[in-house]
C-alpha cells in the first residue's frame, strides 16, 4: 500500500496510517503524540473506537441478536478528550479519550455487550468447529500449507477460489483437503463432546485438555479436535470526568466494570459418527479422567 499511499495528493506516509490502525500499546517501536495516540483510540481503541462499536451493532443487527446493541449515540454524545487532574496525574500523564460521568452506563452497556457477542455467537460452538473444518482444509490445499507471502500470489486467493476449490475437494476423494471439505459442504460437522464447566475448572484447571487427551487416545487423532479460548487483559482503564470536574479511573468510577468477567471457553469436538459412543464413555469416565491428570502433574 506504500506507493498507493505516496501517489495520493497530498501523499499519506504508510508509517502513520500504521500508527493509527494499530496504536501505541502494540506498536511500541514507534514515537506517538498524544494527539496520533488518542485518533487511534477514536478509531481502533479497546474502549471506544469506532471499529469495535460498528462491529458490534452491525454483527448484532445481520445475526438477528440482541446482545450486541448499545446506546451508541449517548455513548458518542459523552466522548471527552480528558487532561487528567491531579489525583489522576500519574494514571493518566497525557491527554486521554475518556468520557463524561453520564456516559458511564452506556460504556458499560458496550463492554458487556461485548462480552455477550463473544460467548453466544462469535464463539458459538457451530462457528467455532467450521472455523477448525475451514483451517484443516486449507492447511491440506494450499501449497505448503500456509498462504505466499507474495502479494500477486496472495491477491489470486479471493473466497470464490476458496469455495469453488472446496465444493471440487468435497466430491473428490483424492483430493486435497476432502474430508474437511465435504463436512463443510454437507454441513457434517464435528460434534461438541465436552465444553467448559467452572465445577470441572476447580478440579483441574485443564480439565478440557485432559478430555481432549484422553478423547485422543481412545477415539483416534483425526476424530478429536480441542478449542480452548481465554480472553486477555482486565476491563479498559479510561478517564471519566465526573459532574463536580474531577477526572478519575473508569475502575475506580464504575463497579461494572471494575468486576467486568473474562470471556473464557474450551471445547473439544468429535466426529458425529462416534458421538454417542464418545458421550457413553466421557459420562462413566470423565471425573477420573480429570483426577488422573491432576494427580499425575
Amino acid at each position: 500500500m506504500r506507493s498507493i499511499f505516496q501517489g495520493m495528493t497530498p501523499p499519506v506516509r504508510a508509517e502513520d496510517v500504521a500508527k493509527l490502525a494499530v496504536g501505541p500499546k502494540k506498536l511500541k517501536s514507534k514515537r506517538f503524540s498524544s494527539w496520533e495516540a488518542i485518533l487511534s483510540e477514536i478509531i481502533t481503541g479497546d474502549a471506544f473506537g469506532a471499529d469495535r462499536m460498528d462491529y458490534l451493532l452491525r454483527d448484532s443487527h445481520h445475526a438477528g441478536v440482541a446482545y450486541g446493541r448499545f446506546d451508541h449515540y449517548r455513548l458518542i454524545d459523552t466522548l471527552r478528550i480528558l487532561r487528567t487532574t491531579s489525583h489522576s496525574e500519574e494514571d493518566y500523564p497525557e491527554p486521554a479519550l475518556g468520557v463524561e460521568e453520564g456516559g458511564l452506563q452506556s460504556t458499560e452497556a458496550l463492554l458487556l455487550a461485548r462480552y455477550f457477542m463473544y460467548s453466544q455467537l462469535y464463539f458459538h460452538h457451530v462457528r467455532r468447529i467450521y472455523d477448525i473444518h475451514l483451517k484443516d482444509f486449507l492447511r491440506e490445499w494450499l501449497p505448503g500449507g500456509q498462504f505466499s507471502t507474495a502479494t500477486e500470489d496472495l491477491l489470486r486467493i479471493t473466497d470464490n477460489e476458496v469455495t469453488s476449490a472446496m465444493l471440487k475437494a468435497a466430491d473428490d476423494p483424492a483430493a486435497p483437503g476432502h474430508d474437511a471439505a465435504r463436512r463443510i459442504v454437507r454441513r457434517d460437522h464435528f460434534r461438541v463432546l465436552y465444553q467448559w464447566h467452572p465445577v470441572d475448572a476447580k478440579a483441574n484447571p485443564e480439565a478440557g485438555k485432559a478430555v481432549f487427551e484422553a478423547a485422543r487416545k481412545r477415539f483416534g487423532g483425526k476424530s478429536v479436535r480441542h478449542d480452548p479460548y481465554s480472553s486477555k487483559g482486565a476491563a479498559p482503564d479510561f478517564p471519566v470526568q465526573m459532574r463536580d470536574g474531577s477526572v478519575v479511573s473508569s475502575v475506580t468510577a464504575s463497579s461494572t466494570l471494575a468486576k467486568l468477567p473474562l470471556f473464557f471457553m474450551d471445547y473439544v469436538f468429535i466426529e458425529k459418527e462416534k458421538l454417542p459412543e464418545a458421550q457413553e464413555w466421557l459420562r462413566t469416565s470423565k471425573d477420573a479422567t480429570i483426577r488422573l491428570t491432576e494427580e499425575t502433574e
